[in-house]
């Protein structure tokens, strides 16, 4: 029997539901694995990412019974370990890419913290993919370019009223903390002159760290 216009026919709603039936069915050992592969091989992750996300899958579908109707729980930790020890997930790496992606995005080293922090990156890591100093200048910089902060944005009127001039500067210091920058690195950055003077302050930490550093 033909199907109405704008009507799904019979066989298109069988299919649906037998997709529906394939990816809500509970999970097995086997299942879980592939779940995993695939989650690994589309998102950069870290271990505690990943056994959130298949703890979270099982939650939602269950397990699956063997042939005599026993459930045996996949043991998730397990199986998390066996894909660091292979390769397929690490930490370091995630947290390096992560905080190159973020500062070069403008933010500062308190939100990198953060975000390794809530993707369960240890804290030994998390000091060891720091961004350097240098680094984090760098990204203050590039906010402060952005958003057309101290030296970068248009010079303010001579006749203009002290507490606007306050109220201005209390903004740009407010979005530089949210973006996670150290105070002082802030007020150098408003308080400069002119650019010259932070491109200087720049080159500073650079030299001092060296070529290899990030």
């Amino acid at each position: 029997m033909s199907s109405l216009p704008g009507e799904e026919s019979p066989t298109s709603e069988r299919k649906k539901a037998v997709r529906k039936r394939k990816k809500t069915r509970p999970l097995d050992e086997t299942t879980l694995r592939d779940l995993a592969l695939a989650y690994v091989a589309r998102f950069a992750t870290t271990g505690a990412k990943l056994e959130g996300y298949l703890a979270r899958k099982l939650r939602e579908r269950g397990v699956a019974e063997d042939e005599d109707g026993r459930v045996q729980m996949p043991d998730v930790a397990a199986l998390v370990t066996r894909l660091i020890e292979l390769g397929y997930v690490d930490d370091e790496a995630y947290a390096r890419s992560k905080t190159r992606d973020l500062t070069a995005r403008g933010y500062g080293a308190r939100r990198v913290e953060q975000a390794l922090w809530a993707a369960g990156v240890d804290e030994h890591t998390r000091e060891e993919t720091a961004p350097s100093e240098a680094a984090i200048r760098r990204a203050a910089i590039l906010l402060a370019r952005k958003r057309r902060f101290g030296p970068f944005g248009i010079a303010p009127e001579d006749d203009e009223p002290p507490e606007q001039s306050h109220k201005r500067r209390e903004k740009q210091v407010a979005a530089m903390l949210r973006a996670g920058h150290k105070f002082d690195h802030i007020a150098f950055i408003l308080d400069a002159r002119e650019e010259a003077d932070i491109e200087e302050w720049l080159l500073e930490a650079e030299e001092e760290e060296g070529p290899k550093k990030w």
